[in-house]
């Protein structure tokens, strides 16, 4: 299969991005406040894929589909950014990964729902290996925290699932980038609102914060979620693409390691395996296929 058609490429691009997501958002929360953070990113983020609209002269949304897009921004940048920055204030970067990765769950779920995606006996058994997974990286190591900020997550993860579903309706219409392109416009209009605290921080920031906050609208903002839109719209099923999103807490664990200097725990080396094993049954007719 070529890899522009490969959506297990781009969800493994757009995971590895988000990864970064949460080392480096914790690392800006120590300088900028939540609500910054989440406009800066999304300002920069903004530069980017409004330059790529201009020069590839990509047609602006249909007014019809408006309140899809606000839905979309709403559900998967504005609204989550601001509680998922103030629950990172709570939690540290390895629990916030493991609460995030429920979406897929909540994805399954709701598809299974709403969109009367049917999973087949072992793709149940493999969505709860992986939860157990998740178990396994919260129950050992004493890393979770039960708090306001968990719960806050947690409601993060129900919004993510919300996203995934609005992008598998609106790429039938839309291409990945004018997806992520013009719900990352309305959010930063709706995040505006804390510009001047946001710039008034930039402005004093020191080098390493200003890094920081430009990795963050680069890497886990404008790519991974073109790519994650790109992998929703190339998958035969929602969930075969969201499943990818149990690799979060294995490769955040990693990214704390290469980045922040943290150690590698037998949690995360249990748990990442049992989370690992569980995709690779969930996916298995998907690879061999491949």
């Amino acid at each position: 299969m070529k890899i522009k058609n490969n959506y297990h490429i781009f969800a493994i691009i757009a995971i590895l991005g988000w990864t970064l997501a949460y080392v480096y958002t914790k690392l800006s929360l120590k300088y900028y406040s939540p609500m910054s953070v989440g406009f800066l990113r999304y300002f920069i983020a903004s530069i980017i894929l409004a330059a790529f609209l201009i020069i590839g002269k990509v047609r602006p949304p249909q007014k019809k589909d408006f309140l899809w897009f606000l839905a979309s921004a709403t559900s998967g940048f504005s609204l989550y950014m601001i509680v998922f920055n103030i629950g990172m204030l709570q939690v540290t970067a390895a629990t916030s990964s493991i609460v995030i990765a429920t979406a897929p769950i909540f994805t399954a779920l709701l598809a299974w729902i709403v969109l009367k995606e049917k999973l087949k006996t072992y793709q149940w058994i493999a969505v709860f290996l992986e939860f157990a997974g998740i178990v396994i990286l919260t129950l050992i190591g004493d890393r979770f925290s039960s708090n306001t900020g968990v719960l806050l997550l947690l409601s993060c993860a129900i919004m993510l699932a919300i996203y995934n579903l609005l992008q598998k309706k609106l790429t039938k219409t839309y291409s990945a980038l004018q997806i992520t392109a013009y719900s990352i416009l309305i959010a930063t209009v709706m995040l505006s609102i804390f510009s001047k605290q946001a710039f008034r921080e930039l402005k004093a920031a020191p080098p390493d914060q200003i890094f920081n906050i430009f990795v963050l609208g680069i890497i886990p903002s404008a790519i991974a979620y073109v790519c994650w839109t790109k992998a929703i719209a190339l998958a035969p099923k929602t969930s075969q693409a969201t499943i990818y999103m149990f690799f979060v807490p294995l490769c955040t664990a990693i990214a704390g390691i290469l980045i922040a200097g943290e150690n590698l725990d037998l949690s995360t080396i249990f748990g990442g395996t049992v989370i690992l094993s569980g995709m690779l049954l969930f996916n298995r007719e998907a690879f061999s296929k491949s």
